[in-house]
C-alpha cells in the first residue's frame, strides 16, 4: 500500500484576470531588429538531431528528409559533436564525390564519416554574443560569407564549453520572408562570420 504519511500539499486558490501564457514569437512575427538570438534552435529546450560517422550516407539523407532537417551534427559514442553534415552534401556534395574517387567505392559505400565537415574546420559564436545581435546583423553576415547555419556556443555548470545550439540561414529567411539560399555562395568555415559579427577572431 502506498505510503500516505507525506503532509498533504498546500494549494493555492487561482486569481481572476490571469493574462495566458503564450509561445515565443513565431518567424512570421520577427522582424529584421527582433534578436538574433530568436531564431537560435536550443540544444537545452530541442535534442540536438546526431548520426555516427559510420553511418552510411544515404541513410543520413532518408533520416533527414524524415526528419524535415538539413543538418546532423555528426557525434562519437561519448555524445560529443565530432563536425555536422548537411543536406546539401548528402544529395552529392563535394565531398561525396572526393569520397567515391578517393576510396574508389560506389555512392552507396560513402558514408557520414567521409562527408562531414570536421570541428576543426568550423568555428563558433558565443551565446553572449548572439544575445547583443539584431537578425538584421546576423544576415547580414550571412549573406556576406555564404554560411548556411552558424553554431552556438556556452558553458555548462562546471564552466566546460559546449555546444548550445545553431542558428540557419533558412530560419533567418523565412522570419524575413526572403529566400537567403539564393543570396549565399559556398562556405568553408565559419571564421569570416566570426569576424564580421565580433570584429576579430574567436
Amino acid at each position: 500500500m502506498p505510503d500516505m504519511s507525506h503532509p498533504t500539499l498546500s494549494l493555492e486558490s487561482l486569481a481572476g484576470d490571469l493574462p495566458i501564457a503564450h509561445p515565443a514569437a513565431s518567424l512570421s512575427d520577427l522582424t529584421i531588429d527582433s534578436p538574433a538570438s530568436a531564431l537560435l534552435t536550443d540544444f537545452t529546450q530541442v535534442r540536438a538531431r546526431t548520426i555516427g560517422t559510420q553511418t552510411p550516407a544515404e541513410e543520413a539523407r532518408l533520416i533527414m528528409q524524415a526528419s524535415g532537417v538539413r543538418l546532423l551534427l555528426v557525434a562519437d559514442a561519448d555524445g560529443h559533436c565530432q563536425g555536422i553534415v548537411t543536406a546539401k552534401e548528402l544529395l552529392g556534395g563535394r565531398r561525396t564525390t572526393q569520397a567515391m574517387q578517393v576510396h574508389q567505392i560506389a555512392r552507396a559505400d560513402v558514408t557520414v564519416g567521409m562527408v562531414q565537415a570536421s570541428c576543426s574546420t568550423l568555428h563558433a559564436l558565443p551565446l553572449t554574443r548572439l544575445a547583443r545581435l539584431t537578425i538584421g546583423d546576423l544576415v547580414k553576415a550571412l549573406q556576406a560569407h555564404g554560411d548556411q547555419h552558424l553554431l552556438i556556443v556556452d558553458e555548462d555548470e562546471q564552466d566546460k564549453s559546449r555546444l548550445r545550439g545553431l542558428v540557419s540561414a533558412s530560419d533567418a529567411g523565412r522570419a524575413l520572408g526572403v529566400e537567403l539560399g539564393q543570396l549565399l555562395r559556398e562556405p568553408h568555415s565559419f571564421a569570416d562570420i566570426c569576424r564580421v559579427v565580433l570584429g576579430h577572431e574567436l
